[in-house]
């Protein structure tokens, strides 16, 4: 099973995997057909999201206003929108699902 990526007006769509108040942060590998994402944050008052956002942008290398969290994903496993070129978008997306250990970010 892979990544599930999904095409938007704008971009891509997938699933991600949070790992909050982990103790190395990073981009990477994953989760059944989520890109897995370990950010320090605690997952209280939505700091877990802003920490994905901020670490999905820098894996990317796209401006954090390019990535979104949608509101009604609670949990680990949570929908994000990234906004840019699809291709390029794609092919960094399937290049950080296929590490074996994440990015640190």
């Amino acid at each position: 099973m892979g990544l599930a990526l999904s095409s938007t007006d704008s971009g891509l769509s997938l699933w991600i995997h949070v790992t909050p108040r982990a103790r190395r942060p990073g981009v990477g590998g994953l989760h059944a057909d989520a890109l897995r994402v370990a950010v320090r944050e605690p997952p209280v008052s939505g700091a877990a999201n802003r920490g994905c956002v901020r670490a999905l942008a820098e894996a990317l290398g796209v401006r954090r206003s390019a990535v979104s969290v949608d509101p009604a994903s609670t949990g680990r496993r949570k929908r994000v929108r990234i906004e840019g070129d699809p291709k390029e978008l794609r092919v960094r997306l399937e290049g950080l699902a296929a590490l074996r250990t994440a990015t640190t970010v």
